[in-house]
Protein backbone atom coordinates (compact mmCIF):
# COMPACT_ATOMS: atom_id res chain seq x y z
CA UNK A 1 0.00 0.00 0.00
CA UNK A 2 1.09 3.56 -1.07
CA UNK A 3 1.27 6.37 1.58
CA UNK A 4 -1.29 8.04 0.46
CA UNK A 5 -3.60 4.89 0.21
CA UNK A 6 -2.25 4.66 3.83
CA UNK A 7 -3.10 8.01 5.02
CA UNK A 8 -6.85 7.89 3.15
CA UNK A 9 -7.16 4.66 5.14
CA UNK A 10 -6.31 6.58 8.72
CA UNK A 11 -8.49 9.88 7.66
CA UNK A 12 -11.21 6.88 6.45
CA UNK A 13 -11.08 5.62 10.43
CA UNK A 14 -10.49 8.87 12.40
CA UNK A 15 -6.87 8.08 13.03
CA UNK A 16 -5.75 11.21 13.00
CA UNK A 17 -2.23 11.00 14.26
CA UNK A 18 -1.31 8.47 11.58
CA UNK A 19 -3.18 10.31 8.61
CA UNK A 20 -1.46 13.67 9.57
CA UNK A 21 1.78 12.20 10.02
CA UNK A 22 1.92 10.55 6.60
CA UNK A 23 0.35 13.90 4.65
CA UNK A 24 2.55 16.53 6.77
CA UNK A 25 5.90 15.59 5.52
CA UNK A 26 4.67 15.82 1.95
CA UNK A 27 2.88 18.95 2.31
CA UNK A 28 4.48 22.47 1.30
CA UNK A 29 1.89 25.87 0.98
CA UNK A 30 2.06 27.29 -2.29
CA UNK A 31 4.75 25.03 -3.81
CA UNK A 32 5.41 24.71 -7.79
CA UNK A 33 4.59 21.41 -7.41
CA UNK A 34 0.84 21.18 -7.50
CA UNK A 35 1.16 17.64 -5.44
CA UNK A 36 3.12 19.14 -2.79
CA UNK A 37 0.41 21.93 -2.48
CA UNK A 38 -2.82 19.80 -2.79
CA UNK A 39 -1.15 17.40 0.22
CA UNK A 40 -0.92 21.07 1.93
CA UNK A 41 -4.99 21.65 1.76
CA UNK A 42 -4.88 17.99 2.92
CA UNK A 43 -3.05 18.53 6.03
CA UNK A 44 -5.11 21.46 7.10
CA UNK A 45 -8.00 19.60 6.01
CA UNK A 46 -7.17 16.56 8.43
CA UNK A 47 -6.23 18.99 10.86
CA UNK A 48 -9.41 20.46 11.21
CA UNK A 49 -11.34 17.04 10.59
CA UNK A 50 -9.26 16.23 14.03
CA UNK A 51 -9.95 19.26 15.88
CA UNK A 52 -5.92 20.37 16.02
CA UNK A 53 -7.27 24.00 16.71
CA UNK A 54 -3.70 24.71 18.28
CA UNK A 55 -2.36 23.85 15.90
CA UNK A 56 -4.39 25.53 13.24
CA UNK A 57 -4.40 29.04 15.32
CA UNK A 58 -0.27 28.75 15.21
CA UNK A 59 -0.57 28.14 11.36
CA UNK A 60 -3.16 30.49 10.77
CA UNK A 61 -0.80 33.27 11.79
CA UNK A 62 1.16 32.72 8.29
CA UNK A 63 -1.14 30.37 5.81
CA UNK A 64 -4.40 31.58 4.97
CA UNK A 65 -5.22 28.04 3.88
CA UNK A 66 -5.10 27.37 7.72
CA UNK A 67 -6.99 30.31 8.50
CA UNK A 68 -9.83 29.30 6.36
CA UNK A 69 -10.08 25.60 7.60
CA UNK A 70 -9.68 27.11 11.08
CA UNK A 71 -12.82 29.52 10.18
CA UNK A 72 -14.75 26.49 8.42
CA UNK A 73 -14.15 24.18 11.08
CA UNK A 74 -15.22 26.76 14.14
CA UNK A 75 -18.35 27.58 12.01
CA UNK A 76 -19.34 23.59 11.40
CA UNK A 77 -19.06 23.28 14.85
CA UNK A 78 -21.11 26.34 15.55
CA UNK A 79 -18.18 27.73 18.06
CA UNK A 80 -19.34 31.41 17.85
CA UNK A 81 -17.38 32.18 20.74
CA UNK A 82 -13.94 30.99 18.98
CA UNK A 83 -14.66 32.84 15.76
CA UNK A 84 -15.97 36.15 17.95
CA UNK A 85 -12.63 36.04 19.88
CA UNK A 86 -10.87 35.92 16.92
CA UNK A 87 -13.14 38.72 15.29
CA UNK A 88 -11.95 40.37 18.46
CA UNK A 89 -8.26 40.37 17.07
CA UNK A 90 -8.85 41.30 14.16
CA UNK A 91 -9.33 38.80 11.90
CA UNK A 92 -11.28 39.60 9.14
CA UNK A 93 -12.22 35.91 8.23
CA UNK A 94 -13.33 35.27 11.22
CA UNK A 95 -16.02 38.09 11.37
CA UNK A 96 -17.07 37.27 7.95
CA UNK A 97 -17.29 33.37 8.78
CA UNK A 98 -19.30 34.59 11.97
CA UNK A 99 -21.72 36.71 10.32
CA UNK A 100 -22.43 34.29 7.51
CA UNK A 101 -23.32 31.72 10.74
CA UNK A 102 -25.29 33.75 12.78
CA UNK A 103 -27.37 34.64 9.79
CA UNK A 104 -27.81 31.16 9.00
CA UNK A 105 -29.03 30.09 12.10
CA UNK A 106 -31.71 33.11 11.78
CA UNK A 107 -29.57 35.05 14.44
CA UNK A 108 -29.29 38.02 12.77
CA UNK A 109 -30.13 41.00 15.11
CA UNK A 110 -26.85 39.10 16.68
CA UNK A 111 -24.68 39.51 13.55
CA UNK A 112 -25.99 42.83 13.25
CA UNK A 113 -24.95 44.02 16.86
CA UNK A 114 -21.53 41.73 16.03
CA UNK A 115 -20.22 44.32 13.03
CA UNK A 116 -21.57 47.21 14.74
CA UNK A 117 -19.32 46.26 17.46
CA UNK A 118 -16.15 44.90 16.00
CA UNK A 119 -16.21 46.37 12.42
CA UNK A 120 -18.68 49.09 11.78
CA UNK A 121 -17.07 50.88 9.13
CA UNK A 122 -16.56 47.23 7.20
CA UNK A 123 -18.89 47.39 3.84
CA UNK A 124 -18.30 43.85 3.50
CA UNK A 125 -19.47 42.80 6.80
CA UNK A 126 -22.36 45.28 5.93
CA UNK A 127 -23.12 43.49 2.70
CA UNK A 128 -23.12 39.88 4.47
CA UNK A 129 -25.80 41.10 6.83
CA UNK A 130 -27.85 41.86 3.80
CA UNK A 131 -27.70 38.17 2.37
CA UNK A 132 -26.54 36.87 -0.96
CA UNK A 133 -28.43 39.85 -3.27
CA UNK A 134 -26.83 42.45 -0.89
Amino acid sequence: MRWFEQAEAAEAEGDWDTAIGLVSPRAACYSADSGAHGHHLWHMELLARAGRFAALTELALTDPHARRSLHRSLRERGMAAELRERAERGDRGALYTLVRMLCETNRAQEARRTVQDLDPENAYAHRLLDGPAG
